[in-house]
């Protein structure tokens, strides 16, 4: 599974509406063997940014990503919560029975990020939830992070009263595709854009 294949990147065309913060975890719980699960808080507004920047470089690398601080000054709010996972373990064996990277390349920080939103369906015109981010780091990948996160709001989506759940991916994204396929999700529309060439210049008036 390629690097961009746990990484969900949604933030076009939602409408926000209000939840309650107490249907969001406040302490760490156990999400897989070695892996604790936490709300995240407005304090967070810098790492929701580094994070989401790997999660665009994954997919298209070599390119400036500065304005996505605009995107998290934009949509990052009480009502886009953020959860992050923290690994507990020590190190352990890969498939090859080598020794593996047990933290995060900066210490003490999070090795996944999950930011989810509210969207309104636009034909039925009710609520449901909607991915922006899912995002792991490449030590911690093909532990099967990705499918616990996609279950883990999938779960608080249904405690809510949702009656589905939403995300963006990119066409390019295959592995990506391939998971959310595996987990039952389906293509509903198609983003589709045009490129259009500047405007030529007239050197006169007309």
């Amino acid at each position: 599974m390629r690097a961009s294949s746990l990484t969900s990147l949604s933030l076009h065309w939602l409408r926000f509406s209000s939840y309650d913060p107490q249907e969001i975890v406040t302490l760490a719980e156990q999400i897989l063997e070695n892996y604790l699960i936490r709300s995240g808080s407005r304090l967070d507004r810098a790492l929701l940014l580094k994070f989401l920047e790997r999660g665009y470089a994954d997919v298209f690398p070599g390119q400036d990503y500065s304005h996505l601080a605009r995107t998290v000054e934009q949509y990052f709010s009480p009502d886009t919560p953020l959860w992050w996972v923290d690994y507990v373990g020590s190190g352990d064996k890969g498939n090859k029975g080598q020794e593996t990277v047990a933290q995060s390349s900066v210490p003490n920080s999070p090795v996944a990020c999950l930011w989810a939103g509210n969207a309104i369906d636009q034909l039925r015109g009710s609520r449901h939830t909607h991915i922006f981010l899912l995002y792991v780091i490449p030590e911690h990948r093909r532990r099967g992070l990705g499918t616990a996160l996609m279950k883990y709001v999938e779960n608080w989506a249904r405690k809510r009263g949702d009656l589905q759940i939403a995300l963006q991916v990119f066409q390019s994204n295959q592995p990506a595709i391939n998971l959310y396929s595996q987990l039952g999700y389906e293509t509903q529309s198609l983003w589709m854009i045009k490129p259009l060439a500047p405007e030529k210049q007239t050197g006169g008036w007309e």
